[in-house]
């Protein structure tokens, strides 16, 4: 149970034996004053990017802290999300021993880290109505289960799972829930942040690809207790995330009040988009969605995502994902790509 959580207990031995490495930036921080760095075996000629970068981006997270409402202490940074998931496994999935759950359909990064790392991937389906199915969870769960993976709001079906299942799971299961938030911005749904101080085996995902437009710098962050982060910041690269992507990182979530008009926008074209799906007579069904994209499922989705390539429109065909079949993917996109998909998908 919860109450008797222990982090330590399902540490992998190495790790836990592991002495970190120690970087020059680890061994010095700069106070602001002016100082001659001999330390790094850096090239000395000023370029704006010649010096390694914050081990720790520490001037980026102390802003994301404040706006999240936790501490930076409580907070791991990396090259997107996916790092960070692998990061996971690696600290606490014991190779060719331990397991760990994933709910298709479902982000299919979860269960390829678990075979780059030689762990077992139980599945256990949504229920047809796309929720956990807890009881049926938590019998799948062993003494060498380590991990619950849930993607709130869910990828590729869009909705947020309810909360009372996941607090069972927390409450249940003596191992780590992981609950990757990659799509919160968009939803109406209460983050699980604002759950880290109850549950102590809670680890959140959420990343700045999304709804900060920055899918191109590639930087996820991992919210846990402290303890957790203490042991991913031991096996994490020392330099993992570059200067270039902490400043870019920066400058992007100190403009508030931009990012919310866009996600306001995002959400005004979603509303569109799904009107417009469900007046079309080859839609059979709109999935309910608190993300950026809408699922649908339409008569023949290998015949319409030809016809839209065809019209020089690419979404995504998610078919081969269990309980959805023949369903179309549309991320939401500008205004007037949103118009012109609406005027081709009326053509078809």
């Amino acid at each position: 149970m919860t109450q008797t959580f222990n982090i330590n207990s399902i540490v992998r031995d190495s790790v836990k034996a592991l002495k970190p490495y120690s970087s020059a930036r680890d061994e010095y921080v700069s106070d602001g004053s002016t100082m001659i760095f001999l330390d790094a075996n850096e090239n000395p000629f000023d370029n704006g990017v010649n010096r390694y970068p914050d081990p720790y981006q520490r001037s980026l997270k102390a802003v994301l802290a404040e706006q999240k409402g936790v501490s930076e202490t409580n907070m791991l940074l990396g090259n997107g999300s996916d790092e960070v998931l692998d990061l996971i496994y690696r600290a606490f999935c014991e190779p060719n021993q331990d397991n760990v759950i994933t709910l298709p359909p479902t982000y299919g990064m979860y269960k390829v880290l678990a075979g780059i790392n030689a762990v077992e991937n139980r599945e256990v389906m949504l229920t047809t109505d796309f929720e956990p199915d807890v009881p049926v969870i938590l019998n799948a769960v062993d003494r060498q289960t380590k991990l619950i993976f849930i993607c709130s709001p869910n990828n590729p079906t869009g909705n947020s799972f309810k909360k009372e299942g996941i607090e069972k799971l927390l409450e249940s299961f003596n191992g780590l829930v992981v609950i990757d938030e990659a799509y919160i911005d968009f939803s109406g749904q209460e983050s699980w942040l604002n759950s880290l101080k109850k549950y102590p085996n809670l680890i959140v995902t959420q990343t700045l690809s999304k709804a900060y437009g920055l899918a191109g710098i590639r930087l996820g962050i991992c919210y846990a207790s402290e303890a957790i982060i203490s042991i991913l910041n031991k096996i994490k690269p020392p330099y993992n995330v570059n200067q270039l992507t902490q400043q870019k990182a920066l400058q992007r979530v100190l403009n508030e009040d931009a990012v919310q008009q866009e996600v306001v926008q995002i959400l005004e074209e979603r509303a569109n988009l799904e009107q417009a799906l469900q007046n079309l007579d080859f839609v059979e069904k709109l999935f309910p969605s608190d993300a950026n994209f809408v699922l649908a499922k339409v008569d023949n989705a290998d015949k319409r995502y030809q016809q839209l390539l065809e019209k020089h429109v690419v979404v995504r065909n998610r078919s081969t994902q269990p309980l959805c079949e023949n369903t179309l993917r549309f991320t939401v996109g500008t205004p007037t790509e949103n118009k012109a998909l609406i005027a081709i998908l009326k053509q078809l």
